[in-house]
């Protein structure tokens, strides 16, 4: 059986793709340039063009998407060339991951537009009539790394971060992602939205408790403004997409919550519980 992973030299498909590989799965990187791989199964793909993406998921037994991050009106035309492809490769099954965008929670200020490419992505798929998934996850453990958080929490034990300390989110890790992802590419029982993160969802406190017990000390929350966070991740992604990520906290100001709905999570669809934030330092940190 054969899984073709976008992403599976970042954070977003690595972890999916390891895993894959680890059980004995077929599990194929799809690449910009295999060379990269130094052995592992790769394929060359582009997202800019439908047959490189047709001859990518032809006969495939799954395909797992995300859409990279670059401008929106690039993310549209790669998530319009995608859907296209996956019409006419039929691959027996695609598991997407919105990475963060909310897409069914719709009437509300968080909700993913219509025109959005994540949207786009998805309308595209539903029409194929391929079977299929959306893994829907929220905030990702991962951005407490970012040296401007993960520094301070150890040294000055502040966990600083752009959200209000009252603020629940239903936090998940890369890891958790893989960990649904895989089964739902074997599992095609389940389809539609996958909600991936924690229940109930964490607020300041909780995390800064997760640090305090890893760490073993004590580790308290405190809350940045959007415009000065982005400020601060500005050396590392660029001032475009700072702008963009303050813009996204900005508008996470005006919500009440960005938690995940029971009914579609992954502990009530495919009993899989995400990692705590301690056991998912214990893995991250090491």
């Amino acid at each position: 059986m054969s899984y073709v992973i976008h992403g599976a030299s970042g954070a977003q498909g690595g972890p999916l793709y390891q895993r894959l590989l680890a059980s004995g799965k077929e599990a194929v990187a799809a690449v910009r340039d295999p060379a990269g791989f130094a052995g592992k199964p790769a394929v060359a793909l582009d997202n800019g063009s439908v047959a490189s993406l047709v001859a990518a998921y032809r006969d495939a037994d799954g395909v797992f998407v995300h859409l990279p991050q670059v401008g929106e009106p690039g993310r549209v035309q790669h998530a319009t060339n995608i859907a296209e492809a996956i019409k006419l490769a039929k691959p027996k099954r695609v598991v997407i991951s919105t990475n963060g965008a909310v897409v069914d929670q719709p009437g509300t200020a968080l909700q993913a537009a219509a025109e959005s490419a994540i949207i786009v992505l998805l309308d595209g798929v539903k029409a194929s009539g391929v079977s299929h998934a959306v893994i829907a996850p929220r905030l990702y453990l991962e951005n407490l790394l970012l040296p401007m958080v993960i520094q301070p929490a150890m040294a000055e034990g502040v966990l600083r971060y752009p959200l209000q300390a009252g603020f629940p989110v239903s936090w998940c890790s890369h890891l958790d992602v893989a960990d649904v992802a895989e089964r739902l590419l074997q599992d095609m029982s389940v389809t539609g939205v996958v909600g991936v993160g924690q229940l109930p969802g964490l607020k300041g406190a909780d995390l800064a408790a997760g640090f305090a017990e890893h760490l073993g000390r004590t580790v308290g929350f405190e809350t940045v403004t959007p415009q000065a966070f982005g400020k601060s991740i500005e050396p590392i992604v660029g001032p475009a997409a700072a702008a963009g990520v303050a813009d996204f906290y900005q508008a996470l100001l005006q919500a009440s919550a960005n938690v995940i709905a029971e009914g579609t999570s992954a502990q009530r669809l495919l009993g899989i519980t995400p990692r705590s934030v301690r056991q998912w330092l214990a893995e991250s940190l090491t």
